[in-house]
């Protein structure tokens, strides 16, 4: 137990893991076997920089290899500890079960802070991390591959595939060693995006279904919605976007390390986030929103939809009980405690767990890692083929209208859409938002056919597990 006496993050995941299994027909051993983490790996390794040696501490933790290989994301923060990271890897063997990827649960991270060090020096830390990790096998295509994570993003992922390239010369499929690359190292398209577009799948299915709004409150669609983002870092600057931009909900308020900006008519994120860019990531002094400098009571305020987008536990035993939202969503992995959530439920909010929400960053790398193992970028082979096949339809469309005196013709702009062939980009959304719904679908599915299921993050974790045990049994297990 933490000292505010809540459960640590780790045991409130293995507290909601617990919520889920005693609801299904596990045996205690295989239910045990699912629950505990395999493995996790500790490195303390030295750098020269400045002139004298640091020292840092990094993790690598395997929760489960039902499936292999093991994926998960690398975060640098200072706040990086072994049980953050196992609880970390138990998350994504259940994300990765629920979206039906074939990996197991992974997770690594540094205790470093990436903005104490320039580039140079970062790129020294990070390919000596690697290298601890990959003379053990704990990066390498067939058997663990990471990701980005918080503090990490395509320039780190890009410095561990050049390291893995240097230590395996003849491994042909050295790129698929790790996800989220920069597309012009092996990366794919839609990558950078991907978690922040999946969580606006995620709302975008929510919102097909009466009965699901239904029990938040909610009615019509996404459009006029407001919404709170607290942290506008990758994945929260790119939902929020998304949702703003192409669903018209209307962000109220964003919330980050100095404090929050709020605006009743909507904020213009682009901006927001180009003004954050040009002052060191602070809101402070932003000219067209109210800057609030206690930026946790911002997630108190009235709102529709309430994103939490950064760390764990933001929304505790502390606040819970003021959180106004019907519908939280949470982008951020554990950002509710196991305490807030008991007081949220109870309350009637209905809250979209983090193991699918966030899902479309393991999504997108598992289409990363296929292109890197096929050796050829999504589209290459069909777009033409489509596009041709689309033209003579167009073509004979016309000509039916020409000969029979129809006098219609079809619009510029549907001809040059519908003329357009399916490139990495649209077949990495499309991929995406098709798994985005099934996941969905498959959750909704449990928590409507029993009535001993209360909330979504029960069928989730009943899902995973469902398909981790599975996969155990036909093991052997």
């Amino acid at each position: 137990m933490s000292i505010s006496g809540e459960p640590s993050f780790r045991e409130s995941v293995d507290l909601m893991f617990n919520r889920a299994s005693k609801l299904m027909d596990l045996s205690p051993g295989l239910e045990q076997k699912i629950r505990v983490c395999n493995s996790t790996y500790t490195v303390r390794f030295g750098v020269r920089l400045r002139g004298k040696i640091e020292t840092f501490t990094g993790y690598r933790s395997v929760h489960s290899e039902h499936m292999e290989p093991v994926k998960g994301g690398i975060r640098y923060a200072l706040s990086v500890h072994q049980d953050e990271v196992e609880a970390l890897a138990a998350l994504m063997t259940y994300k990765c079960a629920l979206v039906e990827t074939p990996f197991g649960g992974s997770k690594g991270g540094l205790c470093v802070d990436p903005r104490a060090w320039d580039e140079h020096e970062l790129e020294l830390i990070t390919r000596r991390f690697a290298y601890e990790l990959i003379k053990r096998d704990l990066i390498h295509p067939a058997q663990n591959v990471p990701a980005p994570d918080m503090g990490t993003g395509e320039r780190e992922m890009a410095w561990i595939a050049d390291q893995y390239a240097r230590m395996n010369t003849t491994d042909i499929n050295a790129k698929a060693c790790v996800t989220g690359k920069p597309p012009h190292a092996g990366g794919i398209q839609g990558r950078v995006e991907a978690t922040g577009r999946g969580v606006q799948y995620a709302l975008r299915e929510f919102f097909r279904h009466k009965d699901d709004m239904g029990k938040a409150g909610l009615t019509g669609s996404l459009d006029g919605k407001r919404v709170i983002v607290q942290g506008l870092g990758n994945v929260g600057y790119h939902a929020a976007k998304f949702l703003s931009q192409e669903d018209g909900v209307k962000v109220i308020a964003v919330i980050e390390r100095d404090g929050a900006l709020l605006n009743p008519k909507g904020l213009d994120i682009e901006d927001v986030r180009q003004w954050m860019n040009s002052h060191d990531g602070l809101l402070a002094g932003y000219p067209h929103a109210t800057h609030v400098a206690n930026g946790a009571a911002v997630l108190e305020e009235a709102c529709d939809i309430l994103i939490p987008a950064a760390m764990e536990g933001v929304i505790h035993l502390g606040n819970a009980e003021r959180i106004k939202a019907p519908l939280i969503i949470e982008a951020a992995n554990g950002p509710i405690t196991y305490g807030a959530d008991e007081i949220l439920r109870r309350k009637g909010c209905v809250i979209i767990p983090d193991m699918y929400a966030n899902a479309g960053g393991v999504t997108v790398s598992y289409f990363e890692w296929v292109k890197n193992l096929s050796h050829i970028r999504f589209g290459r082979m069909q777009r033409r083929a489509e596009e041709a096949r689309s033209r003579l339809l167009v073509e004979e469309l016309e000509r039916l209208s020409s000969d029979k005196g129809l006098g219609w013709t079809l619009a510029d702009d549907f001809k040059e859409r519908f003329l357009t062939g399916s490139d990495e980009l649209a077949l990495v959304r499309s991929g995406l938002d098709d798994t985005m719904r099934t996941a969905y679908q498959a959750m909704r599915e449990v928590w409507h056919s029993r009535q001993d299921v209360e909330d979504l993050r029960v069928a989730a974790y009943i899902v995973s597990i469902s398909r981790v045990a599975q996969t155990y049994r036909s093991k052997g297990l």
